[in-house]
């Protein structure tokens, strides 16, 4: 069984909409509301199985505005474009925290094979 590294402080920056997160032995880290959104642990991104996910493209402007504790195990997290099915496990925020540069980078890589892009106002526009 996996321990369950728990933070031992959750901050949400209101203005910024991101979540900050502090480890006890570990360190802090700060994730943006757009990271947190387009790698949610919810059906809507991640699909009912392997290799069903849909890609989040145009959450650059996105933010966190609730945070919601879920038991003693995770936090549901409300986003501005209104995307709140996530629920975020203890184990599962860790992870995108320890991870993020290769998450993020993976997470652009993507948007750069298929056309698509962070910010919301730019779409690709196909030539005939």
């Amino acid at each position: 069984m996996v321990e369950k590294v728990v933070p031992k402080e959750i901050k949400l920056n209101k203005k910024e909409g991101s979540l900050y997160l502090n480890y006890e032995k570990i360190g802090s880290f700060l994730l943006s509301g757009e990271y947190l959104r387009v790698n949610s642990p919810s059906a809507e991104v991640k699909g009912h199985g392997k290799g069903q996910g849909i890609l989040q493209d145009g959450k650059k402007f996105v933010k966190i505005t609730a945070v919601e504790s879920i038991g003693n195990y995770a936090v549901r997290l409300t986003f501005s474009d209104t995307h709140n099915s996530g629920i975020y496990s203890w184990n599962f925020l860790y992870n995108l925290a320890v991870n993020y540069d290769s998450y993020w980078n993976n997470y652009l890589d993507a948007l750069n094979n298929t056309g698509k892009y962070r910010d919301p106002n730019r779409r690709t526009i196909r030539l005939v």
